[in-house]
């Protein structure tokens, strides 16, 4: 799981957990070869999303989880005024719907920013997955903490934070997941629009093109369309943390 291998004969993806440069971010570490292929048997791959694309959607029945390959997902939830708040953003190797596997339906909607695959595991496999592949199960906990934990930054950051420090964080919460996909942690392109930014950071629209252009003026960011360049991480990490108290 994870970057996807494919052959566009037939417009048809071909992936491989074994030849995936993303498996170590998205399975347990050690996985044989033999257990990779009773995983391979039985999570679906290749499941191909155009852009705007849903993978389902808010109180739909639970069915699976499913792991990015390439591209990018953003969630979100409608709420009963109808009101759209964005939920998350999850790059190729993350796994989404993690939070909806104690209920019986999907607690959000998932969509594609752009083309985008992802293999899909199903919860009746999931119990499986956990008795046949060693460490599969405290991966998984592994996940759901993670999951856990962005959560209650989120929390912080939209309580507690400007519109400065919201963004700062934001950038580098980027950055470091490029970087646990081994690609560059200071170059990169942001495959969401600047207002569902602002939608997920409580942001106005306007207030983010703001504060970017005040990023680029102080020389600690480039944009390029939708390509990024942090210049100054250190700078972005002064802002972010200016009012969050550090651990001893």
């Amino acid at each position: 799981m994870g970057e996807p291998i494919f052959t566009r004969e037939q417009g048809s993806y071909s992936p491989s957990c074994n030849q995936c440069s993303l498996s170590s971010v998205c399975l347990p570490v050690a996985v044989s070869h033999g257990d990779l292929h009773r995983l391979e048997s039985l999570v679906s791959q290749g499941k191909i999303l155009d852009r705007g694309e849903l993978v389902f959607r808010q109180c739909d029945p639970f069915k699976s989880c499913f792991a990015v390959q390439g591209g990018a997902i953003k969630t979100y939830f409608v709420s009963e005024d109808g009101e759209k708040q964005v939920t998350g953003f999850y790059l190729p190797g993350e796994v989404i719907a993690l939070d909806s596997v104690s209920t019986e339906n999907y607690s959000c909607s998932a969509e594609a920013l752009e083309r985008s695959s992802l293999c899909e595991i199903p919860l009746n496999h999931l119990e499986e997955l956990a008795a046949r592949i060693p460490g599969f199960q405290q991966h998984l906990l592994q996940l759901m903490s993670r999951e856990i934990q962005n959560s209650q930054q989120m929390s912080i950051l939209l309580s507690r934070k400007t519109a400065e420090e919201r963004l700062a964080t934001f950038l580098l919460s980027l950055s470091t997941r490029f970087r646990r996909r081994r690609l560059s942690p200071t170059h990169f392109r942001l495959p969401m629009a600047r207002h569902d930014i602002a939608n997920f950071l409580g942001l106005a629209v306007e207030t983010v093109s703001r504060v970017f252009s005040r990023f680029q003026k102080q020389e600690l960011v480039r944009f390029y369309g939708r390509n990024c360049t942090l210049v100054d991480i250190n700078g972005l990490a002064d802002i972010a943390h200016k009012h969050t108290p550090m651990c001893e």
